[in-house]
């Protein structure tokens, strides 16, 4: 069993040492900690070893919900507050100590924190954050999700803003010595990996490339691609977000195919080997976060997604916290005739103008001229669309679009959302005092389609193949690339010490071979290869042309 991934409670608890041990089990407050003791509990009982249970929740205090909170910007803003910089430490004034049962018993202390109980044994229990996502989706995010708040029900803004970046620190904190990772999708049979294994395939993860797992989200804009597509079934009728790779919410599935398995963060890559995951370079700039996101945005059979920017760099660290700003780009997947890209303000544009204009659509449902303001682009398969920090953009119905983008992902600051009701009939909120603060005035006119819809510029090339420049600004901490290969070609390429993100954008598909073994990437698929990699190689399949989109770090 040791160094597999195992399945149930049963399994789990007979790897404990024998003796009497006090065991914490860690993890996120959106967790069901109960189901979790007794399941648990139920295993230890049947080994013929007594148990006590400690749920560390009760010994948070009670005035810790505020105390971890990041301050509101302003006082009273709906939509937004700054990242959290509290830790998990901060819900105790004492933190609880447990005192160990005689003979072989086992006290088991669990909940957010549970590890600072100085355990002997330390596991922590993981469910993947698309889980309380959903939740939020159908509103029914459950009592106690978030930390500090047991008995009230789960809200929006304090899972993003302050629970998560609390608990990824966390975790982050304690990746080096859990004894046991475990994923709680199946809370009756959780799957589980000892502490050693975890790291060591960590270990062997950072060697070759890396695929993240994909999911979909539905919006009131959502569209019908994936469905039509790749034959994905969306739960809440449409697949408007492809997550791709988003790092702080991407998992990888571990373990033998066909057996159990366990869904790991993609994060812990970059916390347990950020120079081998990122490159030394973009480790001394990022620390470990993980700079770069792959996402789909799909409005095929869908509509206009609301028009919004994001903050500029400086305003995204004063007021929300966040140390790189959220630079975004579009690559036109696929589209349908007619459709758009909103991009850029147009020559004559007001701002004043504009926000009264807003300000009218949300005190009285008065439609806003758009086309009077921002620019409108005929959308393109192949062309990528720049969007820097402040540019009022959105990707209009009819495209597949891969968001080719800076992490950060929580900020959209919309202006205006065409008068769209949510699912629940009510308006979506609309922060354009943040928008208007944030609006870059001087990107307009002739030199939005000069400076922001640019021409490949030719990198290299060779028999069968060319590397492009399809996008890069001096603002922009990162480029775009297209390699286009023909049939069978093989394109030789080298990570020079920075990660490369790829995905196939047109094509059935391509070969990704490196010392470490090969790797098949069908169309619409991301993977990413870690500096450590070194040189790689591409290789077209499938008797076709294939197109791959590179991002990587040009600027750390």
């Amino acid at each position: 069993m040791e160094g597999r991934v195992v399945a149930g409670w049963p399994a789990a608890v007979a790897a404990l040492p024998a003796g009497p041990l006090v065991l914490s089990v860690d993890g996120p407050a959106a967790l069901d900690w109960a189901s979790l003791a007794e399941g648990l509990s139920a295993a230890v009982r049947a080994a013929g070893r007594e148990v006590r249970t400690v749920d560390v929740r009760h010994h948070h205090e009670p005035t810790a919900a505020d105390r971890i909170a990041g301050r509101p910007v302003p006082a009273d803003d709906p939509f937004f507050t700054p990242l959290s910089e509290a830790q998990v430490r901060d819900l105790f004034s004492v933190v609880p100590r447990a005192d160990r049962l005689p003979g072989d018993g086992i006290v088991v202390v669990f909940g957010p924190g549970a590890g600072l109980c100085e355990p002997d044994v330390l596991w922590y229990a993981d469910l993947p954050k698309r889980y309380a996502e959903a939740a939020v989706a159908h509103g029914r995010l459950p009592v106690g999700a978030n930390l500090g708040r047991p008995g009230r029900p789960g809200e929006l803004v304090r899972l993003f803003y302050t629970d998560w970046p609390v608990l990824d620190r966390h975790r982050d904190a304690l990746a080096a010595r859990v004894d046991r990772w475990i994923d709680t999708q199946d809370p009756s049979t959780p799957t589980s990996l000892d502490g050693p294994a975890l790291r060591s395939t960590v270990e062997h993860l950072v060697r070759g490339p890396v695929r993240t797992r994909p999911y979909f989200n539905s919006t009131p804009w959502g569209g019908q691609w994936a469905a039509s597509e790749l034959g994905f079934t969306p739960q809440a009728g449409n697949t408007a977000l492809g997550y791709e790779l988003i790092a702080p919410e991407a998992g990888v599935l571990v373990g033998d195919t066909g057996g159990p398995r366990v869904e790991i963060p993609f994060q812990l890559l970059c916390v347990l080997h950020p120079k081998a995951m990122l490159g030394e370079e973009v480790h001394r700039a990022f620390g470990t976060s993980f700079p770069i996101r792959f996402d789909y945005l799909d409005t095929v059979g869908g509509g206009n997604l609301s028009l919004h920017c994001h903050p500029q760099e400086q305003y995204m660290r004063d007021v929300f916290g966040w140390p790189y700003t959220q630079h975004e780009t579009y690559y036109v997947t696929a589209c349908e005739p007619g459709a758009q890209i909103l991009l850029g303000l147009t020559e004559h544009a007001d701002p004043d103008v504009m926000r009264r204009q807003v300000e009218d659509a949300v005190a009285h449902g008065t439609p806003v001229p758009v086309e009077d303001h921002v620019q409108i682009h005929p959308a393109t398969v192949g062309q990528l669309f720049m969007i820097p920090a402040g540019t009022p953009h959105a990707s209009g119905a009819g495209n597949l679009v891969l968001e080719v983008s800076a992490t950060p992902y929580l900020y959209s600051l919309r202006f205006y959302d065409w008068l769209r009701k949510d699912a629940a009939g009510a308006s979506r909120p609309l922060p354009y005092a943040h928008g208007f603060a944030n609006l870059d005035t001087t990107r307009r006119g002739e030199d939005v389609p000069k400076d922001l819809i640019q021409q490949p510029r030719t990198l290299r090339a060779g028999e069968g193949w060319r590397e492009e420049v399809i996008g890069a600004l001096p603002e922009m901490f990162y480029a775009v690339h297209r390699l286009i290969v023909a049939p069978e070609a093989v394109v030789a390429d080298d990570t020079a010490g920075r990660f490369h993100i790829l995905n196939v954008a047109a094509g059935r598909g391509a070969v990704i071979e490196t010392e470490t073994g090969s790797h098949f990437l069908a169309f619409a698929e991301t993977i990413t290869v870690p500096a450590a990699v070194g040189p790689y190689r591409i290789r077209a399949v499938g008797g076709d042309e294939v197109h791959v989109v590179k991002a990587l770090v040009v600027r750390p």
